[in-house]
């Protein structure tokens, strides 16, 4: 029947991020370095669990052991250590989303930040825009980082003067298999105004739809432009490649809504623009909204050859983690779509966590293993920021094939 449970909580070396009076750890951000075998995962660290309380961006390395003879994966964290260079005086940084450029072996984390204390409604109802994009570079898995690169101000993406506020992710980006860098982004755009009646980013309406986009670069990182918005309401995202039988790359974007369901759309055209997939109510939204996390991976042999060994496939397939109780965010769910183009082809949810379950990141680590940063507790979701390590087979079997 699937939905089978695993109540992370109860279990203390899980915890990656622990909260603390004064010191609360939220909005996950994981990225899996196949050069190194190490995972990254990146936090902000708030004074409470207010947004305007953002105060830096942190992150830990983890080491990724696997036992040969009980094929169980553990990750031994090291110490949180500041992205002290992820910082612009005056701001707070937020939203980190880290994507990896292959040739140059350079990640970058990409975050935003935002002027004081300001909030994202504020923002929205005033028109006026208070956030900067802003990405920080390593070379050596975090121990060394560049300077803050601000982007806001280039000709080339002067599309954001148009912007009530933006922010990137959270989560993570991408790079595909031709080498597009691809960084997921929500902006709430003006419904009735134009860059020419306005001044300073401040507009005189109040009127703004949120979409998501992509951010691109098609030059190792070294510029980069937006894409087209999608044409419905839709929030924070993540966006995966998946190629089907006609080995052609489709970029998936899976994105926060407000109508009960999450908000699905696909590009054809390396994520310039997308197109809307049909509804469907198979991944459901939570209340009145949260993050999620999607990864696509090579599809898993199912089946052998007539040698015996595992048949091989060029596609992919999509795993999709989010709260799945619709009235509150609570019971992780892992959710798979072996038909990445179909969105009736996701399968029912494998809870992971059952009880309090917020913002989450997921990656993909080889031989059919997962690893997931989520946030999560006993009382409420912000507690902690834990792990968790799985396999397909895990997966299938959660979700009750």
């Amino acid at each position: 029947m699937g939905n089978k449970h695993s109540c992370l909580y109860e279990a203390e070396e899980k915890t990656v991020f622990i909260s603390r009076k004064k010191e609360v750890y939220r909005i996950p951000a994981l990225f899996y370095n196949r050069d190194k075998q190490i995972l990254m995962a990146f936090s902000e660290k708030r004074r409470n669990t207010e947004d305007a309380s953002a105060e830096a961006l942190v992150m830990k390395t983890g080491m990724i052991n696997k036992d040969e003879t009980t094929h169980e994966v553990t990750i031994q964290w090291s110490e949180l250590k500041p992205v002290k260079e992820a910082h612009r005086d005056g701001y707070r940084p937020m939203n980190p989303c880290p994507v990896y450029e292959k040739i140059s072996k350079t990640l970058f984390l990409f975050f935003i930040c935002v002027e004081g204390t300001t909030s994202e409604q504020w923002q929205i109802s005033s028109g006026c825009n208070k956030a900067h994009l802003c990405y920080v570079t390593t070379n050596d898995a975090g121990q060394n980082w560049s300077d803050v690169t601000d982007l806001t101000d280039l000709t080339d993406l002067t599309d954001s003067t148009d912007w009530a506020t933006f922010a990137v992710g959270p989560g993570h980006g991408l790079q595909t298999e031709s080498g597009r860098l691809i960084v997921p982004v929500y902006a709430y755009a003006s419904d009735c105004c134009s860059p020419s009646s306005c001044s300073c980013f401040c507009k005189p309406c109040n009127s703004f739809t949120p979409h998501a986009l992509s951010l691109y670069s098609d030059d190792e990182g070294n510029t980069w432009q937006f894409g087209k918005m999608l044409k419905n309401k839709s929030l924070e995202c993540e966006m995966a490649e998946y190629f089907a039988d006609t080995d052609k790359s489709f970029i998936y974007c899976n994105a926060r809504c407000e109508e009960g369901h999450r908000e699905e759309a696909v590009s054809t055209n390396k994520g310039e623009d997308f197109s809307k997939l049909s509804v469907n109510e198979k991944l459901p939204e939570t209340c009145k909204g949260c993050q999620g996390s999607v990864v696509s991976f090579p599809a898993q042999s199912e089946c052998v050859n007539a040698e015996g060994a595992p048949s091989q496939s060029p596609n992919k397939w999509l795993l999709f983690i989010h709260p799945s109780n619709k009235g509150k965010r609570s019971d992780l769910g892992v959710y798979l779509n072996k038909s990445p183009g179909d969105p009736n082809a996701w399968s029912k949810p494998w809870i992971i966590n059952c009880g309090p379950s917020g913002y989450s990141d997921l990656a993909y680590i080889d031989d059919g293993w997962f690893a997931c940063l989520m946030e999560c507790g006993k009382v409420c979701e912000t507690e902690q920021i834990a792990y968790k390590v799985f396999n397909y087979n895990e997966v299938k079997q959660g979700i009750g094939e």
